[in-house]
């Protein structure tokens, strides 16, 4: 349980996107529309070696060659590239990435290791903390970021919602959007191999834009710290939790 380095995943100044694409349909031509529509203020940098522009947009053959640190990166790209992605972002100062790629745990590299477990070992060395992989992504209207691959964007609200479940965080936003509900954060946490239910609470719980917390949750790795941030972020705002999977066919 740490907020180390989450400041770029929630406050970032510039954001890179690996796997980038023109391609309609795609994840990573989804992301960089929603990005650019999102109104973010810093720099959007695509990365795509084949491309000389995305969206319009000046794209970068890899991350070495980006002008300046991305604080934030979205990585939509094939599973056996992943950690040589994480790799060189780390090793470019890149301190919160977003994975939205799937399949990272049911394929390995030749050492017989995951692709998850590889990239979180990388990510690690580096302090840089990471959001799914197989994610949705995220959106913070406030300050006019939307780094998903969802059809529908937030509109600007106090509640923050964290869910585990990348079907189930489609239909609220699509529930939220009919209704006029507004959310302050979104985050879709896929597998979690790093960032977890413990490190949004704690996050969340001290924002002040944030008046009530929404968490719905699959399964809790480490109990002990879930129940810790939920008492503290607890004593500043309402936290409502809604626990899936009590019953046999979840």
């Amino acid at each position: 349980m740490s907020v180390r380095n989450l400041d770029a995943l929630f406050n970032p100044k510039s954001v890179a996107v690996i796997g980038a694409s023109n391609r309609p349909g795609s994840v990573g031509s989804v992301v960089m529309r929603n990005l650019l529509e999102g109104g973010f203020a810093g720099p959007v940098m695509p990365v795509n070696p084949t491309s000389q522009a995305v969206h319009g947009v000046l794209a970068y053959r890899d991350v070495t060659v980006l002008p300046t640190t991305a604080d934030l990166a979205v990585v939509a790209v094939k599973p056996n590239v992943v950690p040589s992605v994480i790799d060189e972002l780390g090793r470019q100062g890149t301190r919160a990435a977003v994975v939205l790629t799937a399949g990272l745990n049911s394929s390995k590299n030749a050492a017989g290791q995951t692709f998850q477990a590889e990239m979180t070992e990388i990510a690690h060395s580096y302090g840089l903390r990471i959001l799914g992989p197989n994610c949705l992504g995220m959106c913070i209207p406030g300050i006019g970021l939307n780094a998903s691959f969802s059809h529908v964007n937030c509109m600007p609200g106090k509640i923050a919602f964290v869910s585990q479940s990348g079907g189930l965080a489609t239909a609220v936003l699509d529930y939220a959007k009919s209704y006029g509900i507004g959310l302050s954060h979104f985050l879709s946490l896929g597998d979690i191999v790093d960032i977890d239910f413990a490190d949004c609470l704690d996050y969340l719980g001290g924002e002040p834009d944030v008046s009530a917390i929404l968490l719905y949750i699959e399964s809790i790795c480490d109990a002990r710290a879930f129940m810790s941030a939920g008492r503290s972020a607890a004593r500043n705002k309402p936290v409502l939790v809604v626990k899936s999977g009590r019953f046999e066919e979840g």
